[in-house]
């Protein structure tokens, strides 16, 4: 196996993961939290911050460095429109996922404290889960755009 084909490997199975986690664990803890099922908020909040830890983490990593990687090795002008406005988009995810990390730890503090004290969750959780879905609408779509950008690889302006 080449270079090229090693770090293209490497590129695209972290950016699966990424998207893949992203999704996944954001639907899990969504519909969690609608069931206000407080057990069960505790448990997909638990588990959405360690998925974060495991495998998002890693990838968003990953992901610039391969990316680096290819760019040179394939010799495509940073100045390359679509490239740039994937490297943008990138930083919006990141922007936005930055935050949501920080709410989903709050989210599992709140509703951990929640069910040993068994009493009902803080209105300030409820607020964290609505800025929580309002974060996660930019970097899921963001993340699309990048998909299309990196397969298509369009001549976006001049």
């Amino acid at each position: 196996m080449n270079a090229y084909v090693l770090l293209k490997l490497l590129h695209i199975l972290s950016s699966t993961l990424l998207f893949g986690t992203g999704l996944g664990t954001a639907f899990f803890m969504w519909f969690t939290w609608r069931s206000g099922n407080l057990p069960a908020i505790a448990s997909a909040s638990r588990l959405t911050v360690l998925a974060d830890w495991c495998f998002t983490t890693p990838a968003i990593l990953i992901q610039p460095l391969t990316g680096i990687a290819l760019v040179r090795l394939m010799g495509f002008p940073w100045s390359s429109p679509w490239l740039q406005a994937a490297l943008t988009l990138y930083l919006v995810t990141g922007a936005c996922w930055l935050p949501v990390v920080v709410m989903q730890m709050r989210v599992r503090d709140f509703a951990v404290a929640a069910l040993a004290a068994e009493q009902p969750l803080p209105e300030d959780c409820a607020r964290l889960m609505r800025w929580w879905f309002m974060l996660g609408w930019p970097a899921f779509l963001a993340m699309m755009c990048i998909f299309w950008l990196m397969v298509v690889k369009p001549p976006l302006w001049g």
